[in-house]
């Protein structure tokens, strides 16, 4: 994602912090100085446009279908799926996703504290009009 804020940004600067397309609009809220609703899920930006290296606890989520969800930090990807099957890299030592985690047991608080991350609602599958 590319960001680019007149008199926040400095130039050739860039964060590896993970975030996701729900984050522009509180973004742009902030940076207009608005205040957000409390339905957003996205948080505001503006730290690491300022301090590329901000520190920085929020997670990314991202949602391919109904009930196939992802959560991203700075090390971990953890992924559930509709059908309750589960997949945890470490990307510390795992950059390119060879080795499943999930099933190993010293790894059950971290799968446990990303879970909490994920949406509590699920809207139903949108229909492709092909029934």
């Amino acid at each position: 994602m590319i960001i680019v804020a007149p008199g926040v940004t400095e130039a050739d600067t860039r964060s590896t912090r993970p975030v996701s397309l729900l984050d522009i609009y509180p973004t742009l809220l902030d940076l207009c100085g608005i205040s957000p609703t409390e339905e957003l899920e996205g948080v505001s930006l503006r730290p690491l446009l300022t301090d590329p290296d901000a520190e920085w606890e929020h997670a990314a989520v991202t949602t391919h279908g109904r009930n196939n969800h992802a959560v991203r930090t700075d090390r971990w990807r953890y992924i559930r799926y509709s059908d309750g099957t589960e997949e945890l890299y470490d990307h510390s030592n795992d950059p390119h996703e060879w080795y499943n985690l999930a099933d190993e047991p010293e790894h059950a608080q971290t799968k446990e504290r990303l879970a909490s991350r994920l949406p509590a609602v699920n809207v139903p599958q949108a229909s492709d009009g092909s029934q």
